[in-house]
């Protein structure tokens, strides 16, 4: 999740690209538009080098054309070949 949010500050549509699960990533990713400042997770359910599965719920601060606001989302990641991958918002 943090790896996400960096590449998101950074444009680094490659590294989105390759961390989103292959059966629900887009064609494209795209990062522009947004200034991201801020990242609080709220809550992790499973996850562990245990687990294949795991959800995030997180808080991301940003700024955009119309002012700051805040993204909260909870997200399902799979572990797939050793590296968690985000598979879809829940």
């Amino acid at each position: 999740m943090r790896s996400r949010y960096t590449a998101f500050t950074r444009g680094d549509g490659d590294h989105l690209w390759r961390t989103w699960h292959p059966r629900t990533r887009p064609l494209e990713v795209t990062t522009g538009g947004v200034e991201w400042t801020g990242l609080e997770i709220v809550e992790v359910i499973e996850g562990d080098v245990h687990h294949g599965s795991g959800v995030v719920e997180f808080e991301a601060s940003y700024r955009d054309a119309t002012g700051p606001g805040v993204l909260r989302e909870r997200s399902l990641f799979e572990r797939r070949g050793g590296r968690w991958t985000y598979v879809r918002a829940l």
